[in-house]
């Protein structure tokens, strides 16, 4: 976009429109940011009400109201029924035939709702009152989309930066945001599109393109901007962004340099305002941003604080990394600097790791425990070298834990980021977490269970808390064994003091690698092939735990290749017919569970990657001349003592749906449903919530009370 005299337009200005009774482009600039502003605002006051309603529940929670997360006011009524309907209609997502075992999963009509409104305001727009048709308008088209294309800029910006004043406003975050910022990015490309295409269309006519592109700097600027525009939408889809990660935000804030000054030298001097409020966005979020890790990070802004180790003076924080079982590393720090909220996370870098990079986190710990703690799956790159340098430091077998044998490693965090809506505003909270979700829905949990407690008078309308985690194998449960013990324990002792509340707990041990794993890995394959037990790599040596299985019994049996005249005794797996049940959809939990002693939930399987385990392998070991190696593993009661009566352990995937029923049947308010895990996972838990909704009739006469939902996701 550039004036009229560098594009060949017969226009004296480029502050109008040369259509007759078509606005000033400028205008349509400012007309697109009242539609946004308009929108942000209607957002932020959707925010302001339900922080207000929340404070009102919760305070008559504290007044001994009996339903306090019930709408009674008529006006409250008709709100909540609005919601409910939007609420469905935005979790919806349409489903997609399977091509060759392959689904194509389409987001929720929400999110394409907001993506299709942007994207038909933009279209509008750029062609209001003018006559496509005619092809001496061609270049007004090229004026127009061009303005249009340049006030996107601080949008997109302002989608991306950490510390965001849209997500402030609105009650959201930056990672909750991110989808929106690469959508918006995408509409930037489409009409910048239109912008290059109907100029080269204008100039097609008199065969003039490769002459304009030779002869004008700023026509070669801008088909350059594109180019590099192009680049960016291509580099940040999935596939590539996952890909490696740390490369992707490397070239992702090159290429944004680089097209920030190709528009610069492409647009015209008193229309640059739009590329220099973008740089002042991510200026100020640098800014702001550098600033905490400083004070975070520094020694100097807490003399005061003990040191655990004997690492540098200069830094502030130290941790401890533990290796566990499953190729994950649990990171401690001691005496953290900073304050955070349940299900936030921060950014940890490690340069004794792996130098320059920094990487998200949940926080697996309450403030309370005077302890910051996250658990960190070993994959590729940061997070294996990350339990590498765990197993480094491991002490000999035989030696007794001290803090002076543990080995501190300094480190940074930044943040904290993220938010969710207050949970102690809902009368019953349903928690659903995959592998290494429970680190973002544990620390939710506690801290609703801890406002139960009478100290502090904290107040909570919650009654009701349902928490089901899935797992592969029995080793992730000593993850938090410890701390749902711990909230089992409370629990128990304020229903025996008389207390209104309920708590129910289960944990899934499943061979289904979409309810744990965001993809396809070697340990997953365990138990994948037809539903056949086959062995895999063994796992990393561990750290002994209560619940470690390096420390159950194990009998060994092989399995040989080559024919032989006596027959051999089948090979013993969870199912029948070397079949695996541990992919089993439990629709009954409390047919799974037999009496109050739970016998069923110790003869667990246990998904293991040498292959799946039952409690009561019979198979003597035998040898031959070519064998494969199977290895089964006893599970001791002893070592499944420590788990409160009260979680139960079963053996198969969990059904959202029979879970949610049950839950929402019995709530007096609104219910929430939390689920971080893998996106089988939440896909699953959204299609329930969405199915359910429509079947109770929430909020349209029956007394189904609404239900919110809040899905995080694995992957970047």
């Amino acid at each position: 976009m550039s004036e009229h005299n560098d594009h060949g337009s017969g226009h004296s200005s480029l502050s109008s429109s040369g259509t007759a009774g078509a606005p000033s482009n400028p205008y349509m600039q400012s007309m697109y940011w009242a539609v946004i502003g308009a929108v942000v605002a209607f957002a932020t006051a959707v925010n302001i009400f339900n922080t207000l309603l929340a404070r009102q529940r919760v305070s008559a929670a504290r007044k001994g109201t009996l339903t306090p997360a019930k709408p009674k006011h008529i006006l409250i009524r008709i709100v909540a029924t609005i919601t409910a309907v939007v609420r469905e209609i935005s979790n919806t997502a349409v489903s997609t035939p399977v091509l060759r075992s392959i689904r194509l999963r389409l987001p929720p009509l929400g999110k394409v709702t907001i993506v299709l409104a942007n994207l038909v305001v933009l279209i509008v727009f750029c062609f209001y009152k003018i006559d496509i048709k005619d092809q001496w308008q061609w270049e007004d088209v090229g004026y127009r989309t061009g303005y249009i294309t340049l006030c996107q800029l601080p949008l997109i910006f302002l989608l991306a930066g950490k510390n965001n004043v849209i997500g402030l406003l609105i009650g959201s975050s930056y990672e909750r945001l991110n989808w929106l910022h690469r959508w918006t990015s995408r509409c930037f490309l489409l009409t910048s599109t239109l912008h290059l295409g109907y100029w080269f269309t204008s100039w097609a006519r008199y065969d003039y393109i490769s002459e304009r592109i030779k002869a004008d700097s700023i026509t070669k600027n801008g088909l350059i901007a594109w180019g590099v525009l192009v680049w960016i939408t291509f580099s940040s889809m999935t596939p590539i962004r996952g890909w490696r990660y740390e490369i992707f935000v490397l070239q992702h804030a090159v290429s944004f340099i680089a097209l920030l000054i190709c528009i610069h030298m492409h647009v015209p001097a008193r229309h640059q305002v739009w590329i220099w409020v973008p740089v002042g966005i991510v200026a100020a979020d640098r800014l702001i941003r550098f600033l905490g890790v400083v004070y975070h990070n520094l020694s100097i802004f807490h003399p005061r604080r003990p040191k655990a180790g004997s690492g540098s003076r200069f830094w502030a924080c130290e941790a401890e990394m533990t290796p566990l079982s499953h190729n994950t590393t649990r990171v401690t720090i001691n005496d953290p600097t900073m304050r955070w909220k349940p299900g936030q996370h921060v950014f940890f870098s490690c340069n004794s790791v792996m130098p320059g990079q920094s990487h998200p986190f949940t926080i697996a710990s309450l403030p309370s425990d005077g302890k910051m703690e996250f658990l960190v799956h070993a994959k590729k790159g940061f997070t294996g070298k990350v339990l590498h340098h765990a197993e480094k430091g491991l002490t000999l077998p035989t030696s007794e834990p001290s803090s002076s044998s543990k080995r501190f490693t300094t480190v940074a965090v930044e943040g904290p980021y993220g938010r969710i809506r207050p949970l102690e505003q809902f009368d019953s909270v349903i928690f659903f977490a995959g592998s290494t979700g429970a680190t973002f829905t544990v620390p939710l949990l506690r801290d609703l269970a801890r406002r139960w407690q009478p100290a502090g008078n904290l107040g909570t309308a919650a009654r009701y808390i349902r928490f089901v985690w899935v797992i592969k194998g029995l080793g992730q449960l000593s993850w938090f064994e410890s701390q749902l013990t711990a909230v089992s324990t409370e629990v128990e002792d304020l229903r025996r003091s008389g207390r209104d509340v309920k708590m129910e707990m289960s944990v899934y041990i499943t061979c289904d690698p979409s309810f744990t794993e965001e993809g396809q890995t070697r340990a997953q394959t365990a138990c994948r092939d037809g539903g056949k037990c086959r062995p895999t790599e063994e796992q990393r040596p561990v750290t002994p735990s209560a619940f470690d299985e390096k420390k159950l019994p194990q009998e060994t049996i092989t399995e040989t290749s080559s024919t032989s005249d006596s027959p051999s005794p089948p090979r013993q797996t969870c199912g029948p017919n070397g079949t695996c049940c541990c992919t089993d959809t439990i629709v009954d939990e409390a047919d799974a569970i037999t009496g109050t002693d739970a016998p069923a939930k110790r003869q667990i399987c246990n998904c293991l990657p040498g292959g799946c385990s039952t409690s009561a392998p019979e198979n003597p070991k035998r040898s031959s001349s070519s064998t494969t190696e199977f290895t089964f593993q006893k599970t001791p009661p002893s070592l499944l003592s420590n788990v409160h009566d009260s979680i139960h352990l079963l053996s198969g995937r969990p059904s959202p749906y029979s879970i949610l029923s049950t839950a929402l049947e019995q709530a007096r308010g609104e219910s929430a449903v939390v689920v971080c895990g893998p996106s089988g996972l939440v896909n699953d838990v959204r299609g329930e919530v969405v199915r359910l909704s429509d079947e109770r009739a929430v909020h349209k006469g029956t007394g189904a009370q609404g239900v919110w939902l809040h899905c995080e996701a694995f992957g970047w």
